[in-house]
């Protein structure tokens, strides 16, 4: 017992690599000043800037504590904008994913044409989302749209609607543009997910007796837990974000019925220079993204040791 103890404190102990280690280094640095440059950085200075009430050109001098968070918090119009987002990632999860789903499903059983079908959904999110509200805000012109053209050719006596104007439409017309720009992605990924499921396992589903929807059920959508959490994750962090595609088409109007969390903000901070103010609002958006991605992980984390 004594010899194989002194045996083991004589064992030399590795040396070092200080080459490798400083080759490690060396890469990790750009990135690390990049990170700390562009995402570190500002979200410290979003935080220092929230506690002033500050216009950006002056010195930073009106110290006002939590008073912008108060009145962020106490705003009837930041409170409808996050309605807005909340509205947007319900309708988003609840609508646009199954859509996505089902069409995926019908695409993965042999439709024909189903590469073609695939490119032509898939080609709108390719388009920024500014090019993508331009051409919409062509298609929904109260007087010359092709959408209210299409209706008075089919309805007798139609009389146009202004679909981006009016307060009760311009939410569901927002979406729609939404639903088409981002329901290609989702259905390639949920492709993609059904090409990994195996065929045997819906065979030997449907020979126990399993109906079509039991198999979905039971087989399919289990397999594909960890595609279906991601698309989730990506449409409710997509909701909560959503900025150009709603500035381009309505700048959040009319009189706010379309505003969300980040038009507000950017009114705020660049608009009525009133950049403490909007550096709070910001600070909002980054910690219900934070909350949201932390949330995904764990679930994430504990379903797949599950």
């Amino acid at each position: 017992m004594v010899s194989s103890s002194v045996g083991f404190r004589n064992r030399p102990r590795p040396r070092t690599n200080y080459g490798k280690l400083g080759t490690i280094l060396l890469f990790l640095l750009p990135p690390a000043i990049i990170y700390t440059v562009f995402v570190l950085a500002p979200i410290v200075q979003a935080v220092y800037y929230s506690l002033y009430k500050w216009n950006g050109l002056g010195p930073i001098s009106n110290f006002v504590g939590l008073d912008n968070f108060a009145q962020v918090l106490g705003d009837v119009s930041f409170r409808g904008a996050l309605f807005h987002n909340i509205i947007i990632l319900v309708l988003s999860i609840a609508i646009q994913l199954p859509m996505a789903f089902g069409l995926a499903l019908l695409v993965n059983r042999g439709l024909r044409g189903k590469v073609v079908f695939r490119t032509i959904f898939f080609l709108p999110y390719v388009l920024s989302d500014v090019i993508t509200g331009v051409i919409w805000n062509f298609i929904y012109k109260p007087s010359s749209g092709l959408l209210n053209g299409i209706l008075a050719g089919i309805i007798p006596g139609f009389t146009p609607i202004g679909w981006l104007g009016d307060p009760n439409t311009v939410l569901a017309a927002l979406f729609l543009v939404m639903t088409w720009k981002y329901f290609g992605l989702h259905l390639l990924l949920f492709l993609a997910a059904l090409q990994n499921v195996p065929k045997e396992l819906e065979e030997a589903a449907a020979i126990d007796g399993a109906t079509g929807w039991q198999t979905i059920v039971n087989v399919i959508l289990p397999l594909m837990g960890s595609t279906a959490r991601l698309s989730v994750y990506l449409s409710a962090l997509g909701s909560i974000q959503i900025f150009d595609l709603v500035w381009v088409m309505t700048t959040g109007g009319p009189v706010g019925a379309s505003d969300t969390m980040a038009t507000y903000m950017y009114k705020f901070g660049f608009q009525r220079f009133s950049i403490g103010y909007g550096s709070t609002v910001a600070l909002f958006i980054f910690v219900a993204c934070l909350i949201l991605s932390t949330v995904y992980q764990r679930f994430s984390r504990q379903q797949e040791i599950a």
